[in-house]
């Protein structure tokens, strides 16, 4: 399967867009990754529903929506009023996490897991064949621009054996400090999804950069 690129609306230009989304939509974008913050389990308050509504009626590309909050369960079904096609939720704040995960595929959506940088990847043996997606955060969660965390190449390469020995599909996604640089050394540790944020709508051209990224 050729890579994903899932652009991080966190750093796109929210004065205007309308415009960041037509670039995406003519982009080689795959997905768009919404971070959805409450300023309780990460340090910053990012956007809500009513952005992420009307953020899907411009964008083509499915949702890929994060929800860096505290108790994600209770929002399953305005997550899935919003036309998102992925809910990922934070290890770190469900403790009923297999739970959680069969709530979102029952509401019809792709359920995804989050672990932050001081988490191991071991936790998330026993749900490899339950989730579609574990993202791996390379920076800690709550602030675009932050620099990439070295050790998160170990934690994809782990990951990977992980998904195979279990026989699982899943997918594995990094977020965090994702450049041109990055973006190669994570796709040949196993990366299968790369958010990049400041990367692509701080280049010159974003729709160039998703496009070099993409072709990595």
């Amino acid at each position: 399967m050729k890579h994903k690129i899932s652009p991080s609306l966190l750093s796109a230009n929210f004065a205007n867009l309308a415009k960041d989304l037509e670039m995406i939509n003519r982009s080689e974008a795959d997905w768009l990754h919404l971070d959805i913050m409450d300023g309780v389990f990460v340090p910053n308050i990012s956007f809500g529903f009513p952005v992420i509504k009307a953020v899907s009626e411009l964008c083509q590309k499915p949702l890929d929506v994060h929800l860096m909050i505290v108790n994600p369960e209770k929002f399953i079904s305005e997550v899935k009023a919003t036309g998102a096609k992925i809910m990922n939720v934070h290890y770190e704040t469900c403790p009923h996490l297999h739970r959680v995960i069969q709530q979102i595929r029952e509401a019809g959506m792709e359920p995804a897991v989050t672990i932050n940088p001081a988490t191991p990847v071991s936790v998330l043996k026993d749900i490899l064949n339950d989730v579609y997606m574990v993202l791996i955060m390379s920076v800690n969660p709550g602030f675009g621009g932050q620099k990439f965390i070295e050790r998160s190449l170990e934690k994809v390469k782990e990951l990977k054996m992980m998904i195979n020995e279990a026989g699982s599909d899943a997918l594995i996604q990094v977020d965090g400090g994702v450049n041109l640089e990055t973006a190669s050394l994570l796709l040949e540790a196993g990366a299968d999804v790369l958010v990049a944020g400041n990367a692509v709508f701080g280049a010159p051209s974003p729709e160039e950069m998703i496009h070099k990224l993409k072709t990595l």
